[in-house]
């Protein structure tokens, strides 16, 4: 599996996501925001958490126009994967990758602990490592992580099995308690929990490493 880490000004988790993937065995390259390519034969493009050119307009919204996000659009058009987290996840939403947006937490504050994720469906390649039902803690990081979507555009996630999580107890207002989300064809995850801060037992829990093990096995195996 050979992965892509892009490195926004801001971004303060780019090392972790990297250091995840490769420890699921992945080859990794750091890719800068002004480079206008990906590296040839990149199976997963990982967008990572921190705070995008400092969240100055809409979180993500700036980064949404980086060179290289024109890139990472062609590659998942092409069918390739992406994973956004946290921040990834809202420049995620501002491409157009996924639909929704990411807005201010419900109760005004920034929110950072570890919380109870529910895994809506082992349907896809980043969760199939889990049950559907499972039950895992990943922590948060966030100040704008509250999911919003218009009725139809919930019904359709409901609908086609793209809720990959839940939260057990919501903390940021986020509709139906959505934490990830996948896209049609189930290779663009955008979630607001950060898995790469759960893959080390050093750091407190490795519920996490399932969803890099169970990527980088589908990848291997592609």
């Amino acid at each position: 599996m050979r992965a892509a880490v892009v490195v926004f000004p801001g971004s303060n988790c780019d090392r972790d996501l990297a250091v995840a993937f490769e420890r699921a065995g992945a080859d990794v390259t750091m890719v800068w925001h002004k480079d206008s390519t990906l590296p040839d034969g990149i199976d997963i493009v990982g967008v990572p958490g921190g705070f995008s050119y400092g969240d100055y307009l809409r979180c993500g919204a700036i980064a949404a126009q980086s060179p290289i996000c024109q890139s990472v659009a062609a590659h998942a058009s092409r069918g390739g994967y992406v994973l956004g987290v946290c921040n990834g996840f809202q420049v995620l939403t501002e491409t157009g990758l996924l639909p929704g947006a990411l807005l201010r937490n419900a109760g005004l504050k920034y929110i950072c602990k570890t919380v109870g994720l529910k895994v809506e469906t082992s349907a896809s390649d980043y969760t199939n490592g889990y049950n559907a039902g499972d039950v895992i803690d990943i922590p948060i990081a966030h100040h704008d992580g509250n999911y919003f979507a218009d009725p139809e555009t919930i019904a359709v996630l409901k609908g086609e099995d793209r809720i990959a999580f839940t939260y057990t107890d919501n903390p940021n207002g986020a509709q139906a308690d959505i934490a990830g989300i996948l896209s049609p064809n189930r290779r663009v995850l955008g979630m607001m929990p950060h898995p790469e801060r759960a893959a080390d037992a050093g750091h407190g829990g490795t519920d996490g490493v399932a969803l890099f093990r169970a990527l980088a096995g589908a990848l291997t195996t592609a």
